[in-house]
């Protein structure tokens, strides 16, 4: 059956039931798991504010906050795991496309299954916000579990 699953989370609730579920079906079948966030590319118009000021973050500052928020994410599926017994590893990267850093870690870690949630975005909302999942789906040829 499968042997390595690549878990990608955006730190969401949706997100972190999917973790479990994977790590759960990572446990069933004998598998390893590895975990991963994309994390966004600098770009000088994001700012990071308190609510009185706003500054433009330097590039050493977007990259420790993303390297930050990362470990918090992958936290979750590492402590998961060890509580589980199942062996993993977690990774990131910098990517402003979410989906093609999923199956492009998918390939390099050599996994054989994806699992991820969907948001189940219906309507407008799934056309203006798109959907990584759905990119995942269309794009992947590496089998995709998705979790709702």
């Amino acid at each position: 059956m499968f042997k390595h699953i690549l878990i990608p989370t955006d730190g969401s609730e949706l997100s972190t039931k999917a973790v479990k579920q994977a790590i759960a079906l990572a446990k069933a079948v004998g598998a390893k798991v590895t975990g991963f966030y994309a994390t966004p590319d600098y770009t000088p118009s994001t700012y990071i504010g308190d609510g009185y000021t706003l500054r433009l973050p330097s590039p050493k500052d977007h990259a420790e906050i993303w390297k930050k928020n990362a470990r918090k994410h992958l936290s979750t599926i590492e402590v998961e795991a060890e509580v589980e017994k199942v062996p993993c590893a977690v990774f990131h990267a910098v990517s402003d496309s979410p989906y093609e850093a999923i199956i492009a870690a998918a390939k390099k870690k050599k996994c054989d299954l994806i699992v991820m949630a969907s948001h189940g975005r219906r309507g407008l909302s799934a056309l203006v916000l798109g959907s990584e999942t759905h990119k995942v789906l269309i794009h992947s040829k590496i089998p995709v579990l998705v979790c709702r």
